[in-house]
C-alpha cells in the first residue's frame, strides 16, 4: 500500500486524500462551450475535440507495463479533486491544460489568457493567493520528456519536479495539501511521459540521412557561431545531444530570464516563447535575427525553419479520440482498485471510484439520448450503450460502499464483476452504438451545431 510507506504520515495522508475525494463528489463536469459554469463566459477548453495528442509512456515503450504508482499518478492528474475552488467546481484537472501530457493550444479563458495556449498562473481567478497584480500569461508547456528538462517552470524557478507540481496544486489552483503518496505518484506519471519518436534524428540529436538539403543547411546555421560572439550559437543553449536544452536561464530579449525550452516535438508545442508571443518558427527565427544581429538572408531563415521543423517533428503526433482510447484510459484508472482493495486503502479506492465515475458519466454523453433531435437513428444501440455505462457507475459505487464498510472481500468481488464487464461486454455495446455517437465526425458536428444554435438563441 503506497500510503503506508510513509509510516506515521499515513493517518494524515489518508485524511487529506479523503478530503480530496469528498470534494470531488461535489464537482461537476465542464459543459462544452463554457456555458453554465463559474468560468468566465467564452472560456474554451477544447473539451469536444475528436483528435487528441498521442501519449507515449517510457515504461511501455521499453516493453514493460505502467506500474501501480504511474497509473495512480495518471488518475490523480485527471482528477478535479486534486485542485481547489473554482477549478474543482468547473471539473478542471491537470489534464485539462496538459492533454495526455502535451499542451492544450486551444485553451483560452478570458482575463487569464492573452491568446489560446496561454494562461496566467499568477492571476486571481483560480487562486487569490497566487495573484501578483500583473496580467502575465505564460505558454502552457508540454510535459513530454519532463524527466530530462529540469529546472521547471518557464523561468526555471524550481529544480524539483515534485516541488513544482505541489506549487501548481496548492498555490496556483488553491488545492488542498496533497498527500505525499499522491505527489510521488503524479511525479512518477509525469516522468514516464516520453517524447514522441522522431525518425529524422540520430541518438545524438543530429539529422540523419532522411534529411533534405535545406534541413542540413539549417543544421549548419544552428551550430554556427553568432557574428558578435564566437562562443555563442543556437546549439550552445539548445544542445542537440541533451534533448536540445542546457538546463539554464537566458535573456533572449523577451523580457527577462527564462529557461531554455526543448525543441523536441516542438512542432506541436506552439505558441512559442515563454509568453506564447509567436505562433510560427518564422517569427521565432525573425526574433533571433533581430535581437542577436545574425544578418540572416531570406534563404538562411528558410533553412533554419526547415531545420527546426525537422527536429521538432514526431511520429503520429495525434490520434483519433475513439472508444478504444477512452475505454483503455478508464480501465487503466480503474485498475488502481486492484491494488487499493487488496491493501484496504479506502482513500485511494474513493479517489479512483469518484474519478472513474466522472469519466464514465462524460463518456455516457458521447452517446446522445434518444431525445436528441440532432442524431438520427440508432436509438436502441445508444440506449444500450448508455445503460451499460450507467451500470458500471452503479457497480463502482457498490465497490466504494463495501470498502467504506470494511467489507473488502465484497469490494473485491464487485470489482471483479466490474472488470469483466468493462473489458468485454461493455466495449462491444459501445462499438455497436458508435455510428450514432459523437465519435462519428458527422454526428459530432451535427450535435454541436445544434447545441450552439440553442446557446445562441438563449442569448438573444
Amino acid at each position: 500500500m503506497i500510503l503506508r510507506r510513509h509510516g506515521r504520515a499515513v493517518v494524515w495522508a489518508t485524511a487529506a486524500l479523503l478530503l480530496l475525494t469528498a470534494a470531488l463528489r461535489q464537482a461537476v463536469s465542464f459543459p462544452l462551450y463554457g456555458q453554465q459554469t463559474a468560468l468566465p463566459a467564452g472560456s474554451e477548453l477544447n473539451a469536444d475535440a475528436l483528435v487528441t495528442p498521442r501519449e507515449v509512456f517510457h515504461s511501455e515503450a521499453i516493453g514493460g507495463r505502467k506500474s501501480y504508482l504511474i497509473n495512480l499518478g495518471d488518475l490523480a492528474f485527471s482528477s478535479p479533486a486534486i485542485l481547489g475552488g473554482l477549478a474543482r467546481r468547473a471539473g478542471i484537472s491537470c489534464n485539462t491544460c496538459h492533454v495526455n501530457g502535451a499542451a492544450n493550444p486551444k485553451l483560452s479563458i478570458p482575463h487569464m489568457s492573452a491568446h489560446p495556449g496561454t494562461f496566467d498562473t499568477t492571476g486571481a481567478l483560480f487562486s487569490p493567493k497566487a495573484d501578483n497584480g500583473v496580467f502575465d500569461p505564460v505558454r502552457i508547456p508540454s510535459l513530454r520528456g519532463a524527466r530530462y528538462l529540469a529546472p521547471y517552470g518557464n523561468d526555471g524557478r524550481s529544480a524539483s519536479l515534485r516541488d513544482f507540481v505541489r506549487n501548481v496544486i496548492v498555490n496556483e489552483f488553491a488545492g488542498p495539501e496533497p498527500p505525499p503518496a499522491i505527489l510521488d505518484a503524479m511525479v512518477a506519471y509525469i516522468r514516464d511521459i516520453d517524447f514522441l519518436r522522431n525518425f529524422s534524428l540520430n541518438p545524438g540529436g543530429r539529422l540523419n540521412a532522411r534529411s533534405s538539403d535545406a534541413e542540413r543547411r539549417g543544421e549548419a546555421l544552428f551550430i554556427k557561431p553568432f557574428p558578435h560572439d564566437p562562443n555563442l550559437s543556437c546549439a550552445t543553449c539548445h544542445v542537440p545531444s541533451a534533448a536540445f536544452v542546457d538546463h539554464l536561464q537566458h535573456d533572449v530579449g523577451s523580457g527577462g530570464l527564462f529557461k531554455t525550452p526543448t525543441l523536441l516535438n516542438a512542432d506541436f508545442n506552439a505558441p512559442y516563447f515563454h509568453d506564447g508571443r509567436y505562433d510560427t518558427y518564422d517569427q521565432v527565427v525573425g526574433h533571433f535575427d533581430r535581437v542577436f544581429g545574425l544578418n540572416l538572408s531570406r534563404q538562411d531563415q528558410h533553412d533554419l525553419v526547415a531545420y527546426l521543423t525537422a527536429i521538432g517533428d514526431a511520429e503520429r503526433p495525434y490520434e483519433r479520440d475513439g472508444i478504444g482510447a477512452q475505454v483503455k484510459e478508464i480501465n487503466d484508472f480503474a485498475g488502481v482498485l486492484d491494488t487499493a482493495i487488496a491493501s484496504h486503502d479506502t482513500s485511494v479506492i474513493a479517489l479512483a471510484v469518484d474519478t472513474v465515475d466522472l469519466e464514465l458519466r462524460e463518456l455516457i454523453e458521447w452517446f446522445p439520448d434518444h431525445k436528441d433531435a440532432s442524431v438520427a437513428g440508432g436509438d436502441e444501440q445508444r440506449l444500450r450503450a448508455r445503460a451499460a455505462l450507467k451500470d458500471l457507475v452503479l457497480r463502482l459505487r457498490r465497490i466504494d460502499d463495501a470498502a467504506t464498510a470494511g467489507r473488502f472481500d465484497d469490494a473485491a468481488a464487485e470489482y471483479k464483476n466490474y472488470r469483466n464487464l468493462s473489458l468485454a461486454a461493455v466495449p462491444s455495446l459501445l462499438y455497436a452504438a458508435q455510428p450514432w455517437s459523437l465519435f462519428n465526425p458527422a454526428v459530432h458536428d451535427s450535435h454541436f451545431a445544434a447545441l450552439q444554435q440553442t446557446l445562441d438563441a438563449a442569448k438573444r
